[in-house]
């Protein structure tokens, strides 16, 4: 141990610097792992651990590639495939394994980003997204110094278990490096990043999510222990994630009127069904756009997004499997005045 850490231990002891006196506690734990002396590095590690949840694994003012992640408590929609894989992160996680690198693949609006939000809260754990703005530099090798030194930051979090470090959109450095269309310098950056993944401890938790599968660069690919597809959803999935969507909503404005039938047949009209985020974004807009005097225009709403703003007569309702009771709520227009124009016709 360092003459240096021993005295600002004491300094911040003395000083009632409580933040301090851990964050030096916890770089003389790790200098003892260094030197292979685990034993005391893991008893310096567990003394720590309970008080230090209001400790910053990182300091936000300080670094130049991490951005702490809001985390809150909404539900997360996602159909039971793919939750079993969560659930599958968080045992991995939690069992310390050396299962600690996973890839989040899928289109846009599948629910990855928002999945990783879900894993640091179920498991207690800061989450902090890599800001790819600082990380990539036009400078020829300033991109590849910048992604060493993110590695050099993230092997030195004071505490490993109370942080997850997400990639989101991985693609700017994971893009395969023989294309044709690849710049020299981003295929360095790809080298720098395979070198840093393979340098991470398996106490350390990285999530990845990429659009972009396909044109990943293979060598990266292996490098992560397990690959998630988020694109299996069913249309079925879809429909029952809208409704807990929908759910969510009426919880919040009670002056809705909670019409899943319906709802559900608008839905359906959408061809293809959206992924959840648009799907959350179409719902939220229409709830938030909705007259407060009428209880049903959000479906009024949601079913002109679904038929693109068509004009409609009766028959292209009923065409479409909508009963007289529907085309009222839809229209506003009484069953009875339905039902004489339908006759009339």
């Amino acid at each position: 141990m360092k003459k240096k850490s021993i005295v600002s231990l004491i300094r911040c002891y003395a000083e009632h610097n409580d933040i301090g006196f851990k964050n030096e506690a916890f770089d003389i734990a790790r200098e003892f792992e260094n030197s292979g002396d685990q034993e005391i590095a893991e008893y310096i590690m567990s003394l720590l651990n309970d008080a230090n949840s209001f400790v910053p694994q990182i300091d936000d003012n300080k670094s130049m590639y991490f951005e702490k992640v809001e985390i809150y408590n909404d539900s997360l929609p996602l159909p039971k495939v793919i939750m079993n894989d969560v659930i599958g992160i968080i045992n991995a996680v939690s069992k310390k394994m050396d299962v600690n690198k996973f890839l989040f693949e899928g289109k846009p609006g599948t629910g990855k980003t928002e999945t990783a939000k879900h894993i640091a809260r179920l498991l207690n754990r800061d989450l902090y997204e890599v800001n790819f703005d600082s990380l990539i530099d036009f400078k020829l090798g300033e991109t590849s110094k910048n992604i060493t030194e993110m590695f050099d930051e993230i092997s030195k979090v004071r505490n490993p278990s109370k942080v997850i470090f997400l990639f989101d959109e991985l693609d700017a450095l994971a893009i395969n490096r023989v294309k044709d269309n690849d710049l020299r310098e981003m295929g360095r950056a790809t080298s720098s990043f395979i070198k840093g993944l393979d340098k991470v401890g398996k106490d350390i938790t990285i999530i990845a999510t990429t659009n972009l599968y396909k044109d990943f660069d293979k060598a990266i690919i292996r490098r992560f222990d397990t690959i998630i597809d988020f694109d299996r959803y069913s249309n079925e999935d879809l429909i029952e994630i809208s409704n807990n969507i929908l759910n969510d909503y009426i919880e919040k404005n009670k002056d809705l009127n909670k019409n899943s039938r319906l709802f559900n047949k608008i839905i359906s009209l959408m061809n293809p069904i959206p992924m959840p985020g648009e799907l959350k974004n179409l719902i939220k807009t229409a709830v938030a756009f909705s007259n407060k005097n009428n209880a049903n225009d959000y479906l009024i709403r949601l079913f002109k997004t679904a038929t693109k703003n068509k004009e409609m007569k009766i028959k292209d309702y009923q065409g479409l499997g909508f009963s007289l009771r529907d085309i009222e709520v839809l229209t506003g227009v009484s069953k009875s005045t339905l039902s004489r124009e339908q006759r009339g016709k």
